[in-house]
C-alpha cells in the first residue's frame, strides 16, 4: 500500500467520529447511564472545546430540555417539531435517520423549560417517551410507532408550577411513570408491548404549599431480592415492589419545620445501602442533605436516618457518583464530595462565579466532572486524587439544560438549539 494511502486510512480510523463500542463503553440507555449514577469510570475525555472547536454539531428542529440517551452508535432525544412532540434518531455523525412526531405540543412556562423535559429510555428493542402534553408513546428502532396514549386525557392534567421533568423508568415487564403534584398524584405500569396499564397506585401525602410537586424521575432497583422501584417525593422516599406497585418500605420526615415551597428536584443516588437525598431549598441558602439507609421494610422513619447536613446540597442538579463518593454540583457552581457513609465533606472546590445558574446534572467521565452551566458555559474540572482542579470553561454559544452525555471518548451535549459532539481529537466537521 503506498505511505499516503496507509496514512490517509491509518487517519481515518483514528479521527473517524465513530461513537461508541462495545468494548470501548456500555450504551448510555437512559438519563443518568447504566447504574443510574451520571458517572461512567473508563475513557479519555475532552477538556477544551467549544461552539468553533467541534466533531460535528446538528441543528434541532425546537427547543428542548431533555436529555439525549445513545444505543449501538444510534443518538435518541425528544424535541418538538413544528410544534408537535417528537422522538429524532441521529447517527454517529450526527445525521438525522428518522423522527417519530406525535401530538401538539405543549410549550414550557419557566425560561428553561420545554414541553419535552422528559428523557427517553430504550431497554435495546425499542425507545420510550413522554411529554408535558400527556403524550406517552413507545417506538420502534426503526422509528414506527408500536403504541401511543395521552395521560393528560386519561388522568387530568399536572398542576405542577413549573414543566414536568420526571422521565419513564424500565423494569422488565413494565415502563413505569410518576406524578406527583397537588391532587391524586400516582405511581403507575404500563406493559412495553401493548401499552396497556398493570397496575396505579395512589401515592398522596399531605404536606405544606408546593412541597407535594415532584419533578424527580425513579430509580428500578434490587430491595430485598426483588424488582423494585424506588420513588422520591412528597416529602416521603417509597419503594414499590415492580410486580404491582404496592409499598414495602417508606422514609418521611425531610421536612419536620413545615417549610413552604419545597418542590422535589434533584434525583437520590444509591451508594450500596445507602440513598442520598438532596432537599429544601439550595439556591435560596436552606440545603438539606440526608443519608437513609436502605435495608429493613415496612416504615422506616424512626430508624434509618443515618446523616443529615443543613449547610450543603442541591435544588436543581441531580448528583452523580464516582468511585463510591457522591458528587454535588450546586445551583451557583460550588462542588463538594460527600462520604454517603457518613456525610461527610472530602473535598471542596466552586466553578466561576455568574450569574447564572446550573441546571444540569453533571456528568462524570473517566475522571473528569462535566458541568454545563445555563448560559452554555461547560466546565471541566479533574476530581481524581480526592482534589478539585478546574481545567476547561468551555462556551457553547447556546442556553444548555440536558445533561452532558459520555460516548466512547466523545461527550454529547444537547443545546437550546444544537446536539453537540465533542473529543480529544476535534477536528472541525
Amino acid at each position: 500500500m503506498p505511505y499516503k494511502i496507509l496514512l490517509t486510512v491509518v487517519w481515518f480510523i483514528l479521527c473517524s467520529p465513530r461513537l461508541v463500542s462495545a468494548a470501548d463503553a456500555p450504551d448510555w440507555r437512559s438519563w443518568r447511564g447504566p447504574q443510574g449514577s451520571g458517572s461512567i469510570e473508563q475513557g479519555n475525555y475532552p477538556v477544551r472545546f467549544g461552539s468553533d472547536r467541534l466533531l460535528w454539531s446538528a441543528e434541532l428542529p425546537g427547543k428542548g430540555c431533555s436529555t439525549p440517551i445513545l444505543l449501538n452508535e444510534r443518538i435518541y432525544l425528544t424535541s418538538p417539531v413544528e410544534a408537535n412532540d417528537a422522538l429524532l434518531c441521529y447517527d454517529s455523525h450526527g445525521r438525522e435517520q428518522w423522527r417519530a412526531v406525535f401530538s401538539k405540543e405543549s410549550p414550557g412556562k419557566h425560561r428553561n423549560g420545554s414541553g419535552c423535559n422528559a428523557s427517553p429510555v430504550t431497554d435495546g428493542k425499542a425507545v420510550f417517551v413522554y411529554f408535558k402534553s400527556g403524550a406517552f408513546a413507545t417506538v420502534d428502532l426503526d422509528g414506527k410507532v408500536r403504541w401511543k396514549t395521552d395521560l393528560v386525557e386519561r388522568f387530568g392534567r399536572d398542576t405542577l408550577f413549573w414543566d414536568h421533568g420526571t422521565s419513564p423508568v424500565l423494569t422488565d415487564r413494565y415502563v413505569v411513570m410518576a406524578r406527583m403534584h397537588q391532587g391524586e398524584s400516582w405511581l403507575a405500569a404500563f406493559d412495553k408491548e401493548t401499552g396497556e396499564m398493570a397496575w396505579k397506585v395512589a401515592r398522596n401525602f399531605s404536606t405544606p404549599t408546593e412541597c407535594d410537586h415532584g419533578y424527580a424521575t425513579p430509580l428500578v432497583i434490587q430491595h430485598n431480592g426483588r424488582e423494585s422501584i424506588l420513588v422520591w417525593g412528597a416529602e416521603h422516599l417509597t419503594i414499590h415492589n415492580a410486580a404491582d406497585g404496592q409499598v414495602s418500605w417508606s422514609c418521611g420526615n425531610f421536612n419536620p419545620d413545615a417549610n413552604k415551597l419545597w418542590p422535589a428536584i434533584a434525583t437520590p443516588v444509591i451508594v450500596g445501602d445507602m440513598v442520598v437525598v438532596a432537599y429544601g431549598r439550595n439556591d435560596r441558602g436552606i440545603p438539606r442533605l440526608y443519608g437513609i439507609r436502605l435495608t429493613g421494610s415496612g416504615d422506616v422513619t424512626e430508624t434509618n436516618h443515618v446523616w443529615k447536613r443543613d449547610d450543603v446540597g442541591t435544588f436543581v442538579p441531580t448528583p452523580a457518583l464516582y468511585k463510591g463518593r457522591v458528587i454535588l454540583v450546586r445551583d451557583r457552581g460550588e462542588v463538594a464530595c460527600i462520604d454517603p457513609a457518613t456525610g461527610k465533606t472530602i473535598w471542596e472546590g466552586a466553578f466561576p462565579k455568574h450569574r447564572a445558574n446550573f441546571y444540569a446534572s453533571p456528568l462524570v467521565a473517566g475522571d473528569k466532572l462535566y458541568a454545563p452551566r445555563e448560559d452554555g458555559t461547560v466546565f471541566v474540572a479533574s476530581v481524581a486524587n480526592d482534589k478539585f482542579e478546574l481545567l476547561g470553561e468551555n462556551d457553547m454559544g447556546e442556553s444548555i439544560i440536558g445533561s452532558p452525555v459520555p460516548a466512547s471518548n466523545c461527550i454529547l451535549i444537547r443545546g437550546e438549539r444544537h446536539l453537540f459532539c465533542v473529543n480529544s481529537q476535534i477536528s472541525p466537521q
